[in-house]
């Protein structure tokens, strides 16, 4: 069967080339009954459009590369879900990469990207070792860096308000009693963690609350099974703390599994808080109260700042910082 072409579709639809091709581009040259009658025509006939052709002609390729540490972290697939999603609703398609954390992998995805000429680059996330690490490859693709705050001025970059969110989980469980918490996260490594757990360690100052770390995280490690052998731990000499705040979900809902196998009952016997609102933290068995990250505006704006400097509209470095937001749950309760 030969390929259904456009001048086809003008033929049996009586019009023109250009009113067909008018069309096909949403052009609002076009009324939308001519447009309609032929798009019903496109459906009949199968015709399916010719992107490698406008991609020539307008030099792009409509794809957008994506760069991940970890595409099994919960909270990146959800976030790259989420990007992908607000890429969709702008016509364009993503190609995934997945560097498990390795720097050279990285390098490698990053040059394979720019081979197959995608439109821009988000990477996700983005410290300032792989804003380093890319930065050496010259080229004209804008690149947004997700979930880490850059600060340098240099680079695109969307970021939680890190700080923000911590000040809002110390506050809560202050605002439930809790005077004393046990941290599981990092305090060094990337600049997220440092400045989450910087936040916390300022805002229970400011409640006058103690804060005790169990931090010995290995880099780029923050699953459920490293909270949970954290957590078990802590457990098997526990100190007097009433709440543990997690620097992500997974790590709390890893503790969570910890206290479970101990017969310490969340929250009765002691209150969990997680960091992110990934999915797996709504379920009823697991109900965690959290601190979200809000991934729907993370993702949008990070599409829309890589958008503007492909078009051409912008070209100096933008930056949004989102505000979290508090999810209450049933794993943290007034004492």
């Amino acid at each position: 069967m030969e390929k259904v072409t456009i001048k086809d579709i003008a033929k049996v639809a009586n019009v023109s080339y250009a009113t067909v091709s008018r069309a096909l581009s949403g052009s609002p040259e076009i009324g939308e009954a001519t447009r309609e009658r032929i798009l019903k025509i496109c459906d009949e006939m199968k015709y399916i459009p010719d992107s490698v052709a406008r991609s020539m002609v307008k030099r792009r390729t409509n794809i957008l590369g994506v760069v991940t540490a970890s595409i099994n972290n919960p909270f990146m697939s959800e976030l790259i879900e989420r990007v992908e999603i607000s890429a969709r609703e702008h016509g364009y398609s993503l190609m995934v990469c997945n560097s498990s954390y390795d720097l050279q992998l990285e390098k490698r995805q990053y040059s394979l990207l720019l081979g197959r000429r995608v439109d821009g680059i988000i990477v996700i996330p983005a410290g300032r070792d792989t804003a380093e690490n890319l930065s050496s490859y010259p080229s004209s693709i804008p690149v947004v860096y997700v979930s880490e705050n850059l600060q340098d001025g240099e680079q695109s970059y969307v970021a939680i308000d890190n700080d923000c969110g911590a000040r809002m989980g110390v506050e809560y469980l202050h605002s439930l009693g809790h005077k004393r918490i046990l941290y599981l996260g990092r305090r060094s490594g990337s600049l997220t963690h440092k400045l989450r757990a910087d936040g916390v360690i300022s805002a229970c100052k400011r409640c006058d609350m103690e804060v005790n770390f169990k931090d010995n995280l290995s880099f780029g490690k923050t699953s459920s099974e490293v909270g949970y052998v954290l957590a078990k731990e802590y457990f098997e000499n526990p100190s007097d703390e009433t709440a543990i705040f997690c620097a992500t979900d997974a790590l709390a809902i890893g503790a969570m599994r910890a206290a479970d196998e101990k017969g310490i009952r969340i929250p009765e016997d002691i209150s969990v808080l997680g960091f992110d609102n990934i999915s797996f933290s709504g379920l009823p068995r697991i109900g965690l109260s959290t601190v979200e990250q809000p991934k729907a505006d993370m993702a949008a704006a990070a599409v829309e700042i890589l958008l503007e400097r492909i078009e051409g509209d912008v070209s100096e470095p933008g930056c949004k910082i989102v505000t979290p937001r508090l999810v209450e749950r049933t794993s943290c309760r007034k004492i």
